[in-house]
């Protein structure tokens, strides 16, 4: 009996801890993605009116640094708490047909829209700021892109960055200065 407990437990903790949600589309879920009409202006407001920024995530059927983030970073209970307590999150799919109504007033797919702002690559994650020129699209708008899968770090920093508006200070501490002082902060100075 305790040969087949002790192996039912060894069992489970092999198992990951989390699975996550595949939507019909394929797509990885995430409870804070919002399910929108994907009127990014419309979409700028409530965000707005939420006190909190917009971010799109570009992500396509069976992208395995997709699921790497969603399986990895995502799932991991600070990364997904600062994003759902800062971010209004808008998910787009590389390769879909769902009408997107870019801030310049233009009306594309999500696959048309990938290949007007170059999304080659996913996930690739856009951060928007609070306000956006009737002229201009997401991608001229945009104050920061993360493209590729990153650890816990380097993305928690990222979204810090752009929540915190960092971009905006003229600090002299661009992005790659700021994570990389948090990387030696969190590591208590060692820099080996």
């Amino acid at each position: 009996m305790k040969a087949w407990i002790g192996a039912v437990a060894a069992t489970l903790l092999a198992m990951p801890v989390w699975a996550a949600t595949i939507g019909d589309d394929g797509l990885h879920k995430e409870p804070w993605f919002r399910d929108t009409f994907k009127d990014l202006r419309e979409d700028l407001d409530e965000a707005n009116a939420e006190g909190k920024r917009l971010v799109l995530f570009f992500e396509q059927r069976g992208c395995i640094y997709c699921k790497k983030m969603h399986e990895e970073v995502f799932s991991d209970p600070e990364v997904s708490q600062y994003i759902e307590d800062n971010y209004f999150a808008v998910q787009l799919n590389l390769h879909g047909d769902i009408e997107v109504i870019d801030f310049d007033g233009e009306s594309l797919s999500e696959k048309d829209l990938a290949q007007k702002w170059r999304v080659l690559f996913t996930p690739n994650i856009i951060f928007l700021p609070e306000e956006v020129s009737e002229d201009t699209s997401a991608l001229e708008a945009a104050v920061a892109i993360m493209p590729g899968a990153f650890g816990k770090g380097t993305t928690l920093d990222m979204f810090t960055w752009v929540a915190e508006k960092r971009y905006d200070l003229d600090n002299g501490e661009d992005f790659q200065r700021y994570h990389a002082r948090r990387i030696q902060e969190r590591s208590n100075g060692r820099t080996e």
